[in-house]
């Protein structure tokens, strides 16, 4: 009930009657309800779920306390219900809402509306105990599902099937899907920051990049590591010490009351200082939960204070065209007193025979 009363907070702030939710994400962040498709009402004095036939039973079994109407036309449940509430303002996801549906919204209802951003995405900024058990859990399966792909490992290989092979043992162990589709790029693939997994067969001399995360009741893990096939030559050291530096001492900063922008410019500088600062070219890195991209993010750009609930990736890597990259990346939950790394597979450069 603590994230409706901080909506109906907002909408007195606002000066609207109605926060009409269309983002799929928020709507269940808010109800609990996973259907595909709804829109939830909140005012002041009623809190109500607006779907379909085919998802009745679902939210009956998923959202207790909350008000079920069935629709067969999404505008005229809608008229009905700013008929016997007295609806003047309905302050609206305008992120998530079509021209299309604005226009018919503004065309055959009478309340006037507001598009208004952020309110359940700023909630969702700070996890619940619930919500850090679930990322947790689906930190562990990518952890262990990973050590038992690693000894698979070989030349020879491609980056498609090991990628399966990864999915699958994360499947295996529990996870109801994949937080995106699982990165595994080699050689001067590995240079591609979000390359998708193709034919191409591992090598001796290849970085190999591994991206990936699973979902859990719902919230995503997100971990990345980087392995060599056959014995790495200077190069390949140079550049995996330098991104471990990198990670590890930004890692280490991550606490309450520092900036996005501050722990950013940590792992920045010692890359930039080594000569390499243009071969990293995103944020250091980003919130998740029932999304794997949320806010606040670890980059140039974002003044947000980081508090006690709040969980971030920490992933610098280096690219170089021809070459291949490395990316390093750790889960990490603010404390009270600092911060706790979730992922728990070790860093050292792990060598492909």
């Amino acid at each position: 009930m603590e994230r409706i009363t901080r909506i109906r907070e907002r909408l007195q702030a606002e000066g609207a009657d109605v926060f009409l939710v269309s983002n799929p994400v928020n709507r269940r962040y808010l109800t609990g309800f996973t259907g595909s498709a709804g829109l939830v009402w909140i005012s002041n004095t009623r809190q109500a779920i607006l779907t379909d036939f085919r998802y009745l039973e679902q939210v009956k079994t998923e959202c207790p306390g909350w008000e079920l109407i069935r629709i067969e036309s999404y505008i005229e449940s809608l008229k009905t219900l700013t008929e016997e509430d007295n609806v003047q303002t309905i302050a609206f996801e305008k992120d998530y809402v079509t021209v299309k549906q604005m226009e018919d919204w503004q065309e055959k209802l009478t309340p006037q509306f507001t598009g208004i951003t952020g309110w359940v995405e700023e909630l969702r900024m700070i996890k619940n105990k619930e919500e850090i058990e679930n990322i947790k859990k689906a930190a562990k399966i990518a952890d262990e599902a990973f050590a038992k792909l690693l000894p698979t490992l070989r030349s020879g290989l491609t980056e498609r099937e090991v990628a399966l092979e990864l999915e699958f043992l994360m499947r295996k162990a529990g996870a109801s899907g994949m937080s995106f589709d699982p990165i595994v790029a080699s050689g001067p693939r590995s240079a591609l920051p979000h390359a998708r997994p193709g034919e191409r067969i591992f090598s001796v001399g290849d970085f190999v990049v591994f991206d990936f995360g699973c979902i859990v009741n719902g919230y995503c893990s997100d971990m990345t590591r980087t392995v060599v096939i056959g014995e790495p030559e200077e190069q390949h050291l140079l550049i995996y010490d330098l991104v471990l530096e990198a990670q590890m001492k930004s890692l280490a900063a991550v606490g309450p009351g520092k900036t996005g922008v501050e722990v950013d410019a940590i792992a920045r500088d010692i890359i930039s200082d080594m000569g390499y600062g243009e071969y990293f070219g995103h944020g250091l890195g980003h919130s998740l939960g029932l999304e794997v991209h949320e806010s606040p993010r670890l980059s140039k750009t974002d003044q947000t204070a980081l508090k006690p609930g709040m969980i971030v990736t920490v992933e610098p890597g280096v690219y170089l065209p021809g070459f291949g990259g490395v990316r390093i990346e750790d889960l990490v939950l603010v404390t009270e007193d600092g911060a706790e790394v979730l992922s728990s597979t070790f860093k050292e450069l792990y060598v492909v025979g």
